[in-house]
């Protein structure tokens, strides 16, 4: 079979770059880079190669057969149904995620429901929500998962390019309130209850994702001043008592997770330690303290949010669709 053509929407954007980066690392060559008409014939050079931007329109991504998109939800909503008469569109943006026609895949927890799906139109989750799924659905698959609690520090990468460029030059242009010295405590609007979307993606799209609709689910989502890499402290109530043992195997056996018990401050994962790297990082995992038996867990879960949390997991659902696996 000839090598399908590819397509980024949005390439110029911090996830784009990336999406394009992990496309070559792959071995998918036959790329086409669009953005806005303001960066129309912009060069980019990926991994010693160079792009030509183009300007995205309908029509000239009419002959793409993948299209990765990462281009905010009001584009989504505007242009991927047409898009997706001609093209199948990953798409990075919430705007379909909660459809129920449309799939919303972490290729290690669900990439079965592609094989069952008729939607050209596939959803990349919620960056802080992929990283949490992975190690809960390791413990769903050998436990009974009760409740999940988590508590985010995610950062200004998350938010784009912009956000990015606040923390660098102090400027504020982008969060309501100033990040450097300094957390945010909520991110994205408020419902009318007090939680803010990026806590009720986490909880609606967790749910989806794992198949358990009626999963309790308890997030606070903060905003930290750290450029790339998003942390969660995670506390699973597994509905059996177990050790510490079991939990650290059972997540060991995971593919994606990268799992250590270090206790050692000099050499414990952090968003720095992680930057770049394609797996999802497992640490202080722990019981309630002098218990040796709960149901009770507490995992700290670390990830490069435009990595696996965004360009990543979309080129491994490209790579699932278009050879079998990732």
């Amino acid at each position: 079979m000839p090598e399908p053509t590819i397509g980024v929407i949005g390439a110029t954007g911090a996830v784009g770059r990336v999406m394009l980066e992990q496309l070559f690392a792959a071995g998918f060559s036959r790329l086409t880079a669009f953005a806005t008409q303001r960066s129309a014939g912009q060069q980019l050079t990926i991994a010693d190669r160079q792009l030509i931007v183009q300007e995205f329109t309908s029509e000239a991504c009419n002959k793409i057969d993948y299209l990765l998109v990462s281009a905010g939800s009001d584009f989504a909503r505007a242009h991927l149904k047409q898009l997706a008469t001609t093209s199948v569109c990953i798409d990075n943006s919430s705007a379909f995620r909660m459809d129920d026609n449309v799939p919303l895949i972490v290729p290690e927890v669900n990439c079965s429901v592609l094989g069952h799906s008729q939607s050209k139109i596939i959803a990349n989750p919620n960056c802080s929500t992929i990283q949490l799924v992975v190690p809960l659905y390791c413990l769903a698959k050998k436990f009974v998962l009760k409740r999940v609690t988590v508590a985010t520090y995610q950062s200004v990468s998350g938010a784009g390019q912009r956000g990015i460029d606040e923390l660098t030059t102090g400027k504020q242009q982008t969060f309501a309130q100033p990040i450097v010295n300094n957390i945010l405590p909520a991110i994205d609007r408020f419902d009318g209850t007090g939680h803010c979307f990026e806590e009720i993606k986490m909880v609606q799209e967790t749910r989806k994702i794992l198949d358990l609709p009626q999963l309790s689910v308890q997030a606070t989502t903060v905003r930290v001043p750290v450029f790339y890499g998003h942390s969660e402290a995670v506390t699973v109530d597994l509905g059996c008592a177990v050790s510490k043992d079991e939990v650290i195997s059972c997540l060991e056996g995971q593919r994606g997770l990268r799992v250590t018990d270090d206790k050692d401050y000099a050499t414990l994962p952090t968003p720095l330690t992680v930057a770049g790297s394609d797996d999802i990082w497992v640490t202080r995992i722990r019981l309630p303290y002098q218990e040796q038996q709960s149901s009770l867990v507490q995992l700290f879960v670390i990830a490069d949010n435009l990595r696996k949390g965004a360009a990543t997991n979309a080129v491994q659902i490209l790579c699932y669709l278009v050879r079998g696996n990732w």
